[in-house]
């Protein structure tokens, strides 16, 4: 039996020193995901918290068949959304094209900037479009499974997903004119 599997039938058993140890393995990578559903620190500390709560809950039903890690992160998103599920606005929009091309300056700015940036940009999203993002690019989701799973039409899960990235352009192109002026 490898330690992973003795650390999971730990916690099983509801032991401390199991449960601390599977904390300790995938906190800050599950963190790291809570981080980019949550606009603060705060919020996903929140999410990271609530989410181990409900990974010990359900730990029982993990069965091995995937990753364990990939299993968790399921559950930290599922949390992030439920938090912020009631909070989303859901705005009247048009359609708007998806313009998915970024200029040779918007890319050049993005390889400058730190992953810490991108994801403060990111944060700096409103929720609605911040999880949409996040579920459509970071986690490959496609727009019907996003607008079931937000309670949204699909046009507006394209929709918040166009105008997430117009923000996130803008925010590059000043981000590229400050470290421009900089140097």
């Amino acid at each position: 039996m490898d330690k992973l599997q003795e650390i999971v039938d730990g916690c099983l058993e509801n032991k401390r020193q199991s449960q601390s140890e599977l904390y300790k393995l995938f906190a800050a990578k599950m963190y790291g995901v809570c981080l980019r559903y949550a606009g603060n620190n705060f919020d996903a500390q929140d999410i990271l918290q609530d989410g181990f709560v409900k990974v010990f809950e359900n730990l029982s039903n993990f069965k091995w068949n995937g990753s364990l890690e990939g299993w968790m992160k399921r559950i930290f998103i599922n949390q992030a959304l439920d938090r912020f599920r009631s909070k989303i606005t859901h705005l009247s929009v048009d359609e708007m094209e998806e313009n998915l091309e970024l200029t040779d300056k918007e890319a050049s700015a993005l390889d400058s900037l730190s992953e810490k940036e991108i994801l403060n940009l990111i944060q700096e999203l409103p929720d609605q479009y911040r999880l949409v993002f996040n579920l459509y690019v970071m986690e490959g989701i496609q727009h019907q499974d996003i607008a079931k799973e937000l309670n949204i039409g699909v046009s507006t899960s394209r929709s918040n997903l166009a105008r997430a990235k117009n923000i996130l352009k803008e925010k590059i192109e000043i981000q590229t004119n400050w470290i421009e002026k900089a140097i």
